[in-house]
């Protein structure tokens, strides 16, 4: 099968549509389009605007003759195939809302992939739902009991009948999807993000962000129920018809080298991923292979979805660099779902910036002092590092704040607050999160803490509370409702985040649990019961710490204080001199009359 071209006579048009139905439209008018590669490196399925249109169009009809109400939500199980692309873009056609499911499972997690596909079709109040062949099975154990008007495969939809009345109007304040910003079971967050929403942060990226051509063609291995896979390479190349290239997720950790085949064969222009995706490929790399491939077109590998460190890109740059790839290709970035994608990007064509900056004066000022890292080691003074993520999108009014929302000067930490037309609407059906998160004057909270320096943004810390490892999003009350389900563990009693391992600065789960038993056995069976849990639910290694009641900081209204907590545990570390290893599980040695720690944030 043939892979759709890079390049066609159509204008090149940078998103600037009313609805996405519309730019469909235009692009439909070219020869580009999506293709999807297998393990092997063979394009197994491919489809030009134009086709894709067509069918978009015939499914959209068939999913109104289930009588489906305008705004109705679609589920969709968001396997990295050709299925999701034409019903995300049959809805829009429908007037209905797409809700991307997420597809993957980690070993032991059968359960708790189920609980949270339900938990998240229960949220968006599907009427409908759609999985490919190998996931139906656990769609159909999680739809158990919800009313749904249909569930099938995509061959079972084929088979339904048309509607017979037109396709409806589609206004630009309409809802475009929803997106759900985390892999949470009990506390899903879902993103509404209208269709004017979306298509301003396409126009702002591709406009002044990535500084796109007409030569430019896409390549990702990104899932497409994550904002950067759906955004960035469903929409964004659609928008500014461009062709795309596919490879599975699966597939992708399995043979990262096939991403890099992709992209040679095909001269791929603009890539994405964290950190951890480009150095697993720079892991798989013989000097070999990169000297048979060609990454000289490759202009833009943006770098995002998690906190930046810049060794596994200097790792990647360095095998890929008989390929012809540019260091200066990467482009850090700033974004999130709250936001549609993007917010802030680095320089092109530029080496990444860091500044280094007196850790101490960071932890306990909040100040971003400037430092000479050959001067700081002679002065024995600890030095923190932030890559620079850049400026921010012409769109966007930014504002660092403290806990008291008092407006900071350059080089102060605080809390990163962003107004701007990409920025989502509500939280579905959370209207309480959504004045806690939006403003009445559009001011977004987004939880994340940075500081401004000379117009660039430097972000220093997580979305507030959220744990990302390996790129996947958990949020912390899930670890902590593990905790708690525990005898003896009360509701107060838990606080999960995550910290740098000393050796890799990968990120860690960190569970800190407070503990009235005094038994060892007891207390080291609570440990190995709270991990075990934690790792056959989510797939990952977490730290568990036993300490004393009393020991969990709060704010002045009594809510947890996460940060402080994690200030805590890192506090204690260095005082007892471990190293922190995503392996480890320990276990503190219990004072019931020890005082609880001060807070040091």
């Amino acid at each position: 099968m043939q892979a759709t071209g890079s390049s066609h006579a159509l204008a090149l048009r940078r998103a600037d549509f009313p609805t996405l139905k519309e730019a469909l439209d235009y692009a439909a008018q070219g020869t580009t389009g999506v293709n999807f590669y297998n393990a092997r490196g063979e394009v197994y399925a491919s489809s030009t605007y134009a086709d894709l249109q067509q069918d978009a169009i015939a499914l959209a009809r068939r999913l109104l003759g289930l009588g489906l109400e305008p705004g109705a939500r679609v589920a969709l199980v968001a396997e990295t195939s050709l299925h999701f692309v034409r019903f995300f873009w049959a809805c829009q056609y429908a007037g209905l809302v797409p809700v991307p499911l997420p597809a993957t499972m980690h070993i032991g997690g059968h359960a708790g992939y189920v609980a949270q596909l339900r938990g998240l079709i229960e949220n968006c109040g599907a009427s409908v739902a759609m999985a490919p062949a190998e996931w139906m099975p656990f769609l159909e154990e999680a739809k158990a009991d919800i009313d749904l008007t249909f569930v099938g495969t995509p061959e079972d939809y084929d088979e339904l009948v048309s509607a017979s009345q037109d396709l409806p109007e589609i206004a630009p304040d309409s809802i475009a999807y929803i997106q759900y910003t985390s892999g949470s079971t009990r506390f899903p967050r879902g993103v509404v993000i209208d269709q004017a929403t979306v298509l301003a942060n396409i126009q702002d990226m591709s406009t002044h962000g990535l500084k796109m051509t007409p030569e430019d063609r896409f390549g990702s291995w990104l899932p497409f129920y994550h904002d950067m896979g759906l955004v960035a390479f469903i929409m964004m190349p659609m928008a500014t018809q461009r062709s795309v290239d596919f490879l599975g997720t699966q597939d992708f950790a399995m043979r990262p080298r096939k991403w890099l085949e992709m992209m040679s064969a095909n001269r791929t222009t603009i890539t994405s991923g964290p950190p951890f995706g480009y150095d697993l490929a720079a892991m798989r790399v013989r000097p070999s292979d990169a000297e048979k491939w060609d990454l000289s077109a490759l202009r833009v590998a943006c770098v995002g979805a998690e906190m930046i460190n810049p060794e596994p890109l200097q790792r990647f740059a360095e095998a890929l660099a008989p390929a012809g790839f540019k260091s200066t290709a990467f482009l850090p970035c700033y974004g999130m779902a709250e936001c549609s994608l993007g917010i802030s990007f680095a320089g092109l064509d530029e080496e990444l910036k860091i500044d280094y900056v007196d850790a101490e004066n960071m932890q306990h000022e909040n100040v971003a002092e400037p430092l000479n890292p050959e001067a700081a080691l002679k002065e024995k003074r600890r030095v923190a590092r932030y890559v620079d993520c850049g400026a921010l999108l012409p769109s966007f009014d930014i504002a660092i704040r403290d806990e008291d929302g008092n407006d900071l000067p350059e080089r102060r930490a605080g809390v990163v607050h962003l107004r701007g037309p990409s920025v989502m609407s509500r939280y579905f059906r959370e209207e309480a999160m959504t004045r806690e998160t939006l403003s009445a004057d559009g001011w977004l909270n987004t939880g994340d803490i940075g500081y401004m320096a000379d117009g660039r943004l430097f972000v220093t810390g997580r979305k507030k509370d959220m744990i990302i490892i390996h790129g996947r999003n958990i949020w912390p009350e899930d670890l902590e409702y593990i905790a708690k389900t525990q005898p003896g563990v009360n509701y107060t009693d838990a606080a999960a985040f995550s910290v740098p391992s000393e050796k890799d600065q990968q990120e860690t789960a960190v569970l800190v649990v407070q503990c009235r038993e005094r038994d060892e056995i007891k207390r080291a069976r609570l440990v190995k019961t709270i991990a075990s849990l934690v790792r056959s639910e989510y797939g990952i290694d977490c730290i568990i710490e036993l300490v004393p009641t009393r020991t969990l900081p709060r704010t002045s209204s009594g809510k947890l204080a996460r940060a402080r907590a994690r200030l805590d545990f890192l506090g204690r570390r260095r005082a007892a001199g471990v190293e922190v290893k995503p392996e480890a599980i320990d276990t503190a040695p219990v004072d019931h009359d020890r005082a609880p720690i001060r807070n040091i944030a």
